[in-house]
């Protein structure tokens, strides 16, 4: 079948939570022993599905779906066995329970609470983005420590100052943050995050820090990835090279 760009799924119907309340699906993964390389792949899953609910299908099989996400269908298969999907032999899986289950395992029908910390052109960038909002994520504080940014409306919401970081966290009730500062400011900032009770925090500085076990941290290193796809693209051309003088 043809891979058409995925599409942006209906919004999810979202109930909020307390944070720190045993329904803040901290833990889920470990919980339902689910693998990490599974919780990785189901973002995936889902946003492939949207392509087929913007249609109106209402079953896709494993194989479809599988190749639209680009993954082979044996390991789709089982990685949806671990959410206690199956699929039906001859039909394949419902689009809508398959949605609905992909979305309850990764936590989106709650209502999670965002902070950005670092309001560069990333962090302006991420408080506009309106994907968030679909998936159950609501932005409800954003902080700097520039002085010239500081009290500025950005996303609709008023810049706080970092040193107001803990009252702020407190009063907007937000279980997660994300991090877009320099390296050298990070670690203080982000001791700050957990110290004012955030469970996960997503990374965009460049650097490595240091969370206790019971926080969730994600780094996303642009460099990163593109030295890795760099070294793929090299060993490609390598392989090309070697084969056009092998033929020859």
């Amino acid at each position: 079948m043809s891979q058409p760009e995925y599409a942006e799924l209906p919004a999810v119907n979202t109930r909020r939570i307390a944070p720190g309340s045993a329904a803040d699906g901290s833990g889920i993964d470990e919980i339902r022993g689910i693998p990490d390389a599974t919780v990785a792949r189901l973002p995936v899953y889902l946003q492939a599905l949207g392509t087929f609910a913007a249609t109106d299908t209402e079953t896709v099989s494993s194989e479809d779906l599988a190749e639209l996400a680009g993954v082979g269908a044996a390991k789709l298969r089982k990685d949806l066995s671990y959410l206690g999907s199956y699929g039906t032999r001859g039909v394949g899986y419902s689009v809508g329970r398959l949605v609905t289950q992909i979305s309850e395992t990764l936590g989106l029908t709650l209502d999670w609470r965002v902070v950005i910390v670092g309001v560069g052109h990333l962090g302006r960038a991420l408080a506009g983005y309106s994907g968030f909002a679909s998936r159950g994520f609501s932005v409800v504080g954003m902080f700097d420590v520039d002085e010239s940014v500081v009290g500025s409306s950005v996303g609709g919401l008023t810049v706080r100052d970092a040193a107001e970081l803990e009252a702020g966290i407190a009063e907007a009730q937000a279980q997660l943050a994300v991090l877009a500062v320099p390296a050298d400011a990070a670690q203080g900032l982000c001791d700050k995050l957990v110290g004012a009770g955030i469970h996960g925090i997503l990374n965009f500085a460049p650097c490595v820090l240091q969370v206790p076990a019971h926080v969730q941290l994600r780094r996303v290193d642009l460099a990163t990835e593109l030295q890795i796809l760099a070294f793929h693209a090299g060993r490609r051309e390598a392989a090309d090279l070697l084969a056009g003088k092998v033929s020859s």
